[in-house]
């Protein structure tokens, strides 16, 4: 049996709300204040969370009082010690925040490549942009030539250079005629990601003294996180979801088959490019800061579509919130967990994400998603 054939889980009811009249870029249905409010407090109190606890636990009371003494007119800060001040503002909010807006990426450009494909197993890095990424900045990481200017890095764009080109080169391979079959494109995915991996990996080797740093970088992680880091993902991931948050009802319309699409006023392939593109640029702006943390772009929507539904105006904003709930509380636990040293967080997606994927084999096998 095919395990990577097309979904069964979009509902009719879903594609019939969504069908008029169908034009890109049409406006986004706001999930139901009840869930985006639920959302929001998760992941406000994951945040709080992650500021406070570390080698030196602050009180959660101080730690809220310290982040909104930083608002205009508000001083709540008095008499707390300086040292608490510093770790919260210049070292953990930092990585709380990119952690946050990673995964919030990864889980949005996840959702969007598995409506795109129309299959649940698609995701960054099972496609190749991730690795192809990871490539790109790699070989930035190892050139002698600087990659930041002041406030600007050309990190995540080389980083987007390298997603764009895997991508293209998968979908290069897997075209037969003018269509691309869902299942030849995931396999020219798997195999571009093999050969990005390993020319990673050779790249390495090539700077011995730097092994270590790369190798930590390409596991996944933020302890190098800082205000300017976030400057440097925030104005390439930002827009990127922006456009593909608003393209959350057509993405319904995708899931109908590509005639059916077209002939309700949707260019299709104009519409997977844009698609792809936002989502490589938002992936690769992700990867140029965090390295390659998997799993996100594949549990975290999978699992938001079995709570609240297919409905893509929902599931990508309700996608964002959980995924950046989920990477903060596994950067959490990564920091934690071995004390005083940290563990690469990718590898804390992975314990999540692999038994989550055997799960989804088994019930690809049975016919059920």
């Amino acid at each position: 049996m095919n395990i990577l054939r097309r979904s069964q889980a979009f509902d009719p009811a879903v594609a019939g709300e969504a069908l008029a009249p169908a034009l890109p870029a049409l406006p986004l249905a706001r999930p139901p204040l009840g869930r985006l409010g639920l959302g929001l407090a998760a992941l406000m109190a994951a945040a709080v969370l992650a500021a406070a606890v570390g080698p030196a636990n602050i009180p959660l009371d101080a730690t809220v009082r310290i982040v909104l003494s930083r608002l205009p007119g508000v001083d709540l800060a008095d008499g707390l010690p300086q040292a608490w001040r510093d770790i919260i503002w210049e070292v953990r909010l930092p990585r709380v925040l990119l952690a946050g807006l990673v995964g919030a990426t990864l889980a949005l450009a996840g959702a969007t490549y598995q409506g795109v494909f129309r299959n649940p197993l698609a995701e960054p890095y099972l496609i190749g942009v991730a690795p192809g990424a990871a490539l790109a900045a790699t070989a930035v990481l190892v050139s002698p030539v600087p990659y930041a200017f002041g406030g600007f890095s050309v990190l995540p764009l080389a980083a987007f250079a390298g997603g764009l080109t895997a991508v293209a080169l998968a979908y290069f391979l897997a075209r037969v005629g003018r269509t691309v079959p869902t299942t030849t494109l995931i396999l020219a995915g798997i195999a571009i990601s093999s050969i990005a991996t390993s020319m990673t990996s050779f790249l390495m080797l090539l700077d011995i003294d730097r092994v270590f740093n790369l190798l930590a970088w390409v596991l996944g992680g933020f302890n190098l996180s800082s205000w300017d880091r976030l400057a440097w993902v925030a104005p390439y991931a930002v827009p990127a979801a922006a456009v593909l948050l608003l393209y959350g009802r057509t993405l319904n319309v995708l899931q109908l088959d590509d005639e059916q699409a077209q002939q309700l006023g949707v260019n299709v392939e104009r519409t997977k490019l844009l698609l792809l593109g936002a989502s490589s640029l938002a992936t690769a702006a992700a990867v140029s800061v965090s390295g390659i943390i998997g799993f996100v772009g594949l549990i975290v929507p999978h699992a938001v579509r079995l709570v609240w539904g297919p409905d893509h105006r929902q599931l990508l904003p309700m996608s964002m919130l959980v995924g950046a709930t989920f990477l903060i509380l596994a950067d959490l636990l990564a920091r934690e967990v071995l004390q005083p040293s940290e563990v690469p967080v990718g590898i804390i997606t992975s314990f999540c994400g692999v038994p989550f994927f055997l799960y989804l084999l088994r019930r690809a096998q049975r016919g059920v998603f």
